[in-house]
């Protein structure tokens, strides 16, 4: 087992942040600057048709991850994985044991590495946690095998748990952190809370990280749940704000992104400022994925499949409102189709006598 010291990691990132937060001259450093706001990530791509099931009957389903072309369900609840079949049924391949479930928190990402290993992120007694599973069987079999735990000790809360994980091009892995509603934290070198982090698979610090020493890749956020890289690897995040706006991100490495001092679009040199902003009721962003051109966004209140050409981060088309009810993850599927995950059972929506269902819809050019 591999398993990362939180204690030694706050050790390093104290340090590393107050040397890297600015020059010699006592000025903010380049990580604080805006980020570029568009990208080549190629031709935008659009919904074409209507959407049709793929699975129903889902219970607070979170997160959907590929083995291959089989798709494997996270169920936040009561912490099952679920493997879908050829015929559009669930199958339990295993249960994540020790969750524990209030409100928000529960089993949440899933991602597999190139190994056809399989990552979660979960809550369990002492705190949020990322494990990797072997996967054992074939399609249609597929059984959680032995497991270990790669990171623990992540300050969890009823609410603000981030929990999005994903492998980025560069083949490590990134997890979402919440502020487990310890605003402070998320500025707060010392703690792991209101972060994304970087590591590689086996939950070590990768050499190239931003802050030496430090899981830390970016800080000041509130409770991101969704990333995705475009063709040319950069990197957006999507965020839930207070009050006022939730957020689309660029991510910068070592980028601070403002939360509590800043929500949405502040003009403050000190921070990083999204490209896009939302009223939460129309949003509520939880997990993304990028097709060619087009960062694709799955809302909660705003019951809203939301498009985001990759060259203008600025702009966005909305597609499905309110036919579905509340959206909490979308991905790319082997065969380029995009599904997106409704989540109407999850103690906050009106679902009806399918949910929660798991839709596809194929894309096509703009």
């Amino acid at each position: 087992m591999t398993r990362t010291s939180h204690a030694a990691i706050a050790l390093a990132t104290t340090a590393a942040l107050l040397l890297s937060a600015c020059g010699g001259d006592g000025e903010p450093n380049a990580t604080s600057s805006p980020p570029a706001t568009a990208a080549d990530g190629g031709a935008e791509v659009v919904p074409a048709g209507t959407p049709a099931a793929v699975t129903t009957d889902l219970e607070a389903p979170w997160s959907i991850a590929f083995v291959g072309e089989t798709a494997l369900i996270s169920s936040r609840d009561d912490g099952d994985v679920l493997e879908l079949t050829d015929d559009g049924e669930t199958r339990l391949a295993g249960t994540v044991e020790g969750v524990v479930h209030e409100s928000e928190s529960g089993l949440l990402g899933l991602a597999v590495d190139s190994q056809n290993r399989l990552y979660a992120y979960s809550t369990g007694a002492d705190g949020n946690r990322v494990q990797r599973f072997t996967l054992t069987g074939e399609p249609g079999s597929y059984e959680l095998g032995p497991v270990e735990t790669i990171l623990d000790g992540i300050p969890a809360a009823p609410t603000h748990d981030g929990g999005r994980i994903a492998f980025g091009p560069d083949d490590m892995l990134y997890v979402t952190v919440g502020d487990a509603n310890d605003r402070p934290a998320a500025q707060d070198p010392e703690s792991l809370s209101g972060k994304i982090l970087r590591m590689t698979p086996d939950g070590g610090v990768p050499e190239d990280n931003p802050i030496p020493g430090s899981l830390t890749y970016s800080y000041g956020h509130r409770n991101p749940q969704g990333i995705a890289w475009a063709e040319d690897g950069t990197m957006f995040a999507s965020e839930f704000g207070q009050d006022t706006w939730d957020e689309l991100n660029v991510i910068t490495p070592g980028g601070n992104y403002g939360w509590p001092e800043a929500e949405g679009i502040a003009g403050d040199s000190q921070y990083i400022d999204p490209v896009q902003q939302w009223d939460p009721d129309r949003a509520s962003p939880s997990g993304i994925a990028i097709s060619d051109g087009t960062v694709f966004i799955a809302n909660l209140r705003g019951r809203t499949l939301r498009a985001v050409p990759v060259a203008d981060p600025t702009s966005s088309t909305d597609y499905f409102t309110g036919e579905h009810g509340r959206l909490r993850d979308v991905v790319v599927a082997p065969d380029g189709d995009l599904w997106f995950l409704t989540n109407n059972t999850d103690g906050r929506g009106q679902p009806d006598g399918n949910d929660d269902q798991v839709l596809r819809i194929a894309l096509d050019s703009a």
